[in-house]
């Protein structure tokens, strides 16, 4: 069973990452995402294989996949350390303990490929995306359009496993993404106002902004932790 309300900070030591330490949140992952492709071919996912965290190998190919989170509080950020100081601590606890959620993360390929980063390092990185999961998918949503993107060259290097999914609604249905995307209008639901230019440095300006920023991805780990507990 897959208990979306689970805060995965819970199974391990404090300070730790749950991407890495969560014993829980791998075993959701694996049971979440161990189901068929569009192709219809089961997407089997094991824990075995030595120093990787999720693991596939058929003749659909071999896949070193990790976990990432995609729900941001920025409470590690210095830019926005003058806003968070704003909000109430009863507030600050209330975004954490959604965000620790499994809703609140995602797998991606975890092995590096030439020496070069890897999707979670690239979303932190780049400073056009600020670790933004809206933007994200807006960068994935233009791999599959082939259009360019801040992230175009870190996805086109996990080409086959992106090009598992088929297409970009393909990608958005199988992980559960279906409330971040306006499929009616063809566009990404963004927790900020967004003008398609992918501006550096895309944080809340002030504290109104920021409760914004909070308020849109809670309401996205609402509907996905929905769809999750729906699908098992």
């Amino acid at each position: 069973m897959v208990d979306t309300s689970f805060d995965v900070r819970s199974d391990i030591r404090p300070g730790s990452d749950p991407d890495k330490y969560s014993k829980t949140l791998k075993q959701f992952h694996k049971t979440l995402w161990s189901k068929d492709l569009p192709s219809g071919q089961f997407f089997n996912l094991v824990d075995t294989e030595p120093k990787v965290y999720l693991h596939h190998k058929s003749d659909l190919g071999e896949y070193s996949l990790s976990s990432d989170g995609i729900a941001h509080s920025l409470f590690y950020m210095k830019r926005v350390a003058h806003i968070i100081s704003e909000v109430g601590e009863e507030k600050v606890e209330e975004i954490l303990r959604l965000f620790y959620t499994v809703p609140g993360f995602i797998l991606f390929p975890g092995n590096q490929i030439n020496g070069k980063v890897t999707m979670n390092a690239a979303r932190g990185f780049n400073a056009r995306i600020c670790d933004r999961f809206d933007l994200t998918l807006e960068c994935i949503r233009r791999y599959y359009a082939k259009i360019d993107s801040p992230l175009r060259e870190v996805i086109s290097r996990y080409c086959d496993f992106f090009d598992l999914f088929e297409n970009f609604e393909g990608y958005c249905d199988y992980f559960l993404l279906q409330d971040l995307w306006n499929s009616k209008e063809q566009r990404i639901r963004f927790f900020l106002p967004f003008d398609n230019n992918f501006p550096t440095q895309p944080l809340p300006k002030d504290v109104s902004e920021y409760l914004k920023f909070v308020d849109g991805q809670s309401e996205f780990l609402m509907g996905r932790a929905n769809r999750m507990s729906v699908c098992r």
